[in-house]
């Protein structure tokens, strides 16, 4: 994670105040009843005056009896003041985090594609569970302890000062070197807390990919490789997490031997007789009481200290992702419904931190209602020239229209809304079958449209079958149906999308034959009368098509019809020779 911030607490502080706002009495109330209970912990030594001066010394009988009532009702007021305290800083802070994972969340629907190229999906949901709960934990539990002994300290200060501020003056010769202690260890904890956060996503990644290649992983025998690459990564958390405990451990016994100094010091200036002369046995005694009172609150400090500095570095790296640049969409026209006629001008592409560009000059005319092919070897750029129509990527030069409109003078909205894709890798969402026909547009369509698209798609065959029927649910990411199910609910999709531009992007190669015929068919359906777009590998899937355009390392060598391209003799046709044996 970069460090964009050298004095990262107050810049952070100022960019988590907008989170706080909504709720900030509940926040000031916490801040109240932090002083009561700093206070009322001071209170409780001071008392020990009046009971060492009045009652002891003097022999007032009546001072100590009045101390037990007094002492039960300062702590029925710390208890309050912890209560109020606590429980409010914590509906603050979970606020705050919801707001956070929420704003995290919808950033990363707005990130371009490019973003999530260079990522993997194990650090990315990282920081949306594990950043923004050390976010939390800093601002509840850290952050009431620390304001809450802040209180403390300073309440124990004002005491001293009160009754001799010649020996408390004594502190503070190694009230500095105690800051310069505490800084220091701050940011060493940032710095671990930021190791730590990278090895967290590390493990999440590790498990993640683990999960979804279960199978993979039982079928070739990899469970101990899987378990040794998991328990690298699991163990250099553990590390990182040894780092900060280490800080943590050396930083508590250092502070309180530099306080065990001052108050040593103390008691030696003390022992003077023109300084005791000034002191009656009850201020001394408070004192004392007052300095070794530090110890605890200073001592505890310290301790959050590093929970909140893990805080602070989570919410640095969540800021970090809010900070990162959005999709351009500098489009300002909206287009209803599309003829379709697509057009691309010398298209020239490169992805980011590549050297060569992988599209090189395509010049492509698809009229609406046509049907254009790609094909070629793996790599070639076909795949790639697909998403480039819904803008995914940005053009390094050249131009690609829609109905003589450049794409980029259109909103990605309704640019987007105009193109359906079916590809080889179908996505479906853990809900029913009609839900994941009905993606994004529920709302729009009635139950007869969702049932019409099932059909046409052919997914009524298998769905009549099922006890729910259409309100079968499909398992995370379509786990409960084969591959020909998976892609009849895709094909249903984007019949209900009703897409004037239609990419399909091998979505028969991973099929058998028998599903092939069927999905074919229902792609025959969704295709009439939509610009179509097909990349192909298997070839007898797009011998009819309107033209077929042959790709090779970014550009197109050849383009015509099936039986034209076969009689030139050239790359398709040796495309055509090596799937049919041809001599």
């Amino acid at each position: 994670m970069s460090d964009k911030h050298p004095g990262q607490v107050w810049p952070t502080f100022k960019r988590l105040w907008p989170y706080v706002r909504p709720y900030k009495g509940a926040f000031v109330l916490a801040i109240l009843a932090m002083a009561v209970y700093g206070g009322v912990d001071a209170a409780m030594i001071y008392l020990v005056k009046p009971l060492i001066d009045t009652g002891l010394a003097e022999g007032n009988a009546s001072a100590l009896r009045w101390a037990p009532v007094l002492i039960v009702g300062l702590f029925i007021i710390r208890g309050l003041g912890n209560f109020v305290s606590t429980y409010c800083m914590a509906w603050v802070s979970q606020h705050v985090i919801r707001a956070m994972r929420q704003s995290v969340f919808e950033k990363y629907l707005r990130l371009p594609v490019s973003y999530f190229d260079t990522r993997s999906s194990g650090d990315l949901i990282s920081k949306v569970t594990y950043d923004t709960e050390q976010v939390s934990r800093a601002s509840s539990s850290a952050l009431v302890s620390m304001v809450r002994d802040g209180f403390t300290v300073l309440a124990l200060l004002f005491i001293m000062f009160n009754e001799s501020w010649q020996l408390s003056a004594i502190f503070f010769l190694v009230g500095p070197v105690i800051a310069w202690v505490i800084a220091l260890v701050s940011r060493r904890f940032r710095k671990v807390s930021r190791n730590i956060q990278a090895a967290m996503g590390g493990v999440t990644s590790a498990a993640e990919q683990t999960l979804k290649g279960h199978k993979n992983v039982l079928a070739f025998g990899g469970q101990q490789l899987e378990a040794a690459r998991f328990a690298e990564v699991n163990n250099r958390t553990r590390q990182q997490n040894m780092k900060l405990a280490a800080a943590q451990a050396i930083s508590q016994p250092s502070i309180q031997i530099l306080g065990s100094f001052a108050l040593a010091t103390v008691l030696f200036v003390a022992s003077f007789e023109s300084v005791l002369q000034n002191l009656t046995p009850g201020s001394f005694v408070v004192i004392i009481g007052s300095m070794m009172g530090l110890m605890s609150p200073v001592k505890s400090l310290t301790r959050v200290n590093a929970e909140f500095q893990r805080g602070i570095a989570a919410a640095t790296s969540v800021f970090d992702v809010l900070d990162e640049a959005e999709a351009e969409d500098k489009g300002t026209e909206v287009i209803e419904h599309a003829r379709g006629d697509l057009a691309l001008e010398q298209v020239v592409f490169s992805y980011p931190n590549t050297l060569a560009p992988v599209i090189k000059g395509i010049d492509l005319t698809i009229p609406a209602g046509k049907t254009v092919a790609l094909v070629g070897r793996s790599g070639s750029g076909k795949t790639t020239l697909s998403t480039l129509l819904p803008r995914f990527y940005e053009l390094d030069s050249g131009t690609i229209r829609l109905d003589g409109k450049d794409i980029t003078q259109l909103t990605l909205s309704s640019l987007r809304a105009q193109i359906a894709t079916v590809s080889q890798q179908v996505v479906l969402f853990n809900d029913t079958i009609a839900n994941n026909i009905a993606y994004a547009c529920r709302d729009r369509v009635s139950r007869e449209q969702i049932e019409a698209a099932a059909k046409a798609a052919h997914v009524m065959e298998f769905a009549s079958r099922l006890p729910d029927g259409l309100e079968t649910l499909v398992g995370e990411d379509g786990v409960m149906l084969s591959g020909g199910q998976r892609q009849r609910i895709a094909i249903a999709r984007a019949i209900l999308r009703d897409a004037p531009v239609l990419i399909l992007d091998e979505a028969t190669s991973a099929l058998d034959t028998e599903s092939e015929r069927v999905i074919q068919d229902a792609l025959e359906t969704l295709q009439r009368g939509r610009t179509s777009l097909v990349i192909a590998h298997r070839l007898s899937t797009i011998e009819s098509a309107d033209e077929i355009v042959v790709m090779d390392q970014g550009r197109i060598v050849e383009r015509g019809s099936h039986q034209a391209l076969l009689a030139k003799n050239g790359a398709y046709r040796q495309l055509h020779q090596m799937q049919f044996g041809e001599s």
